[in-house]
């Protein structure tokens, strides 16, 4: 996969070095775009002599307002897989030119006409050690204030994982969660909004668990990954995980598309996947790139925790995030 990874740079060598054009990548910064960069950026920039420069954070309405007013400055974005769905029925992505961007070893769960997978991730609870005792196991602990007091932090934005988390809790069936009952969500949340600490970021999620602020956290995998290898006393559990992908995507009228696809080719080929992948924690999208990880590696992915392992459904939020988040915010703010 390597001598691919290779040969896809060479070709970039040979049809963008004469231009060095630069191209803007957009993504959630902190421990995660590091990654992107080192093992995406750095490697197409030295075999293309294309300048990858770095923006962020991922801002849907910005991204809509790029396109609407006909004026993107970026080429690459990275969202979630939810978003990418809906904006491409609304006209706001480019479509993947599968004449560039090979597609046979991409999982086919994450990736379609206008997206391609750029790290498959799982929602897991975590927590400080010093200030839980005992090892909560599952989201029904989560919200049992009694047996586990403290603080709970969740991801601030409307989007999949704290409605499922909370209808999870309350014994809802996994395959019994869609379509969402949000009266029993909200209601559950109710017992614990005053318990709760907002994090709107992956590096304040950490911020917060790593500090104690915080007992409890739902964090993506990989930013619990980051906390242990920084030596951070957490504790993970993967019960219950909940399993959905980011995916890069290009906006419509992206000033360096072609560039952009060169990016998306090297970015999802096996041994860029298998780099970030070794780098974040995050599973890759490529089926091949495990092959050229180290086994302990492989091991702390979300693919190694399948059992009780639940997916999300974009094609489900592409469909109502708006209607959710009316509730959400309203919800919020009382």
């Amino acid at each position: 996969m390597k001598l691919i990874f290779a040969g896809i740079l060479a070709g970039l060598m040979a049809t963008t070095a004469a231009r060095a054009e630069d191209m803007v990548f957009t993504s959630w910064g902190g421990t995660t775009q590091e990654a992107q960069t080192k093992s995406w950026a750095e490697p197409f920039t030295a075999a293309s002599s294309v300048k990858v420069l770095q923006d962020g954070p991922t801002d849907y309405g910005k991204l809509k307002a790029m396109v609407d007013a006909k004026n993107v400055t970026w080429d690459v974005v990275d969202v979630e897989m939810d978003f990418a769905i809906k904006a491409a029925k609304d006209g706001l992505l480019e479509p993947i030119d599968f004449a560039v961007v090979p597609k046979d070893d991409l999982d086919p769960r994450f990736s379609n006409e206008h997206a391609i997978g750029s790290f498959y991730y799982s929602f897991v609870l975590a927590w400080n050690k010093g200030s839980v005792s005992g090892e909560p196991s599952n989201w029904a602990d989560m919200f049992d204030t009694k047996k586990f007091p403290g603080k709970r932090t969740f991801y601030k934005w409307s989007a999949p994982g704290v409605i499922e988390i909370a209808l999870l809790a309350d014994g809802v069936p996994a395959d019994k969660l869609y379509p969402l009952d949000l009266d029993r969500a909200f209601k559950k949340l109710d017992t614990i909004k005053s318990d709760i600490v907002w994090w709107s970021g992956g590096a304040e999620s950490q911020q917060l668990i790593a500090s104690g602020e915080a007992a409890f956290g739902q964090l993506w995998n990989g930013r619990v990954f980051a906390l242990e290898k920084d030596g951070a006393d957490v504790g993970v559990s993967w019960s219950q995980n909940l399993t959905a992908a980011d995916v890069l995507v290009v906006p419509k009228g992206a000033k360096n598309k072609d560039t952009a696809m060169k990016f998306l080719a090297a970015a999802s080929s096996a041994a860029g996947q298998a780099k970030f992948a070794e780098a974040s924690g995050y599973a890759p999208i490529n089926t091949k790139a495990k092959a050229e990880m180290p086994a302990d590696v492989v091991k702390g992915l979300p693919d190694a925790h399948v059992d009780g392992q639940i997916n999300l459904d974009m094609n489900y939020w592409a469909e109502h995030r708006d209607e959710i988040a009316t509730r959400w915010y309203a919800w919020q703010a009382k």
